[in-house]
């Protein structure tokens, strides 16, 4: 496929079967007041032995709605590797037993954590969960020692609430960038029906 270049002060035309996504960077540097938020039907636990199918099942579920999907096309061998890297801390929530969202962070630097996947089923979000859930990744980040910098990034394809969430939490933004991917619903690893706030263009 020929290279398409980008006008940075225009439009550009994707091929077909692309889509484009605005992502906001943002950073935190001190852990801010947090807000106590009681959830206790919700419980929040590290998880180091994931099987794999429970595993993707949980990031389809709260991730379809906004075209979640990095994690779907790889293979066992990398998903494997990916959930036992030593870098990686995965957090489920769970309410009666069953998992209803995940936190993942990032801990390759010494003096910074980065938030890799945030997010929980749609029948849990309300009544202060996401929020819950923030306050301890935010605690958690800042509970390593050394640690100077919290970061994370959201786009376009996340919830339209995702990005002022963020700034309400306390992260500032500090880069933009563009990302074009295949669409996974054009490949076939989610339903054509997912996301409907980023058109399906066949």
């Amino acid at each position: 496929m020929a290279q398409i270049s980008l006008n940075l002060d225009g439009y550009t035309e994707l091929p077909t079967g692309k889509v484009a996504t605005v992502v906001t960077h943002l950073e935190m540097f001190e852990k801010p007041v947090l807000k106590p938020i009681d959830r206790p039907d919700l419980e929040l636990k590290r998880v180091r032995e994931i099987e794999l199918g429970t595993y993707r099942e949980l990031f389809r579920r709260i991730g379809e709605p906004w075209l979640w999907f990095a994690r779907l096309i790889m293979s066992d061998e990398q998903l494997k590797a990916t959930l036992n890297k030593p870098t990686n801390e995965f957090y489920w929530v769970f309410k009666d037993s069953e998992p209803v969202g995940m936190l993942e962070l990032g801990v390759a630097k010494e003096d910074e954590v980065t938030l890799s996947y945030f997010g929980l089923v749609p029948e849990v979000i309300g009544g202060g969960a996401g929020r819950w859930l923030m306050n301890h990744a935010i605690s958690k980040a800042f509970s390593r020692s050394g640690v100077k910098r919290f970061s994370l990034h959201t786009c376009t394809g996340d919830s339209p609430q995702a990005l002022q969430f963020y700034l309400r939490s306390g992260f500032k933004p500090f880069k933009r960038s563009i990302e074009v991917v295949d669409d996974p619903r054009l490949l076939g690893i989610l339903d054509r029906s997912c996301a409907p706030h980023v058109p399906f263009i066949s």
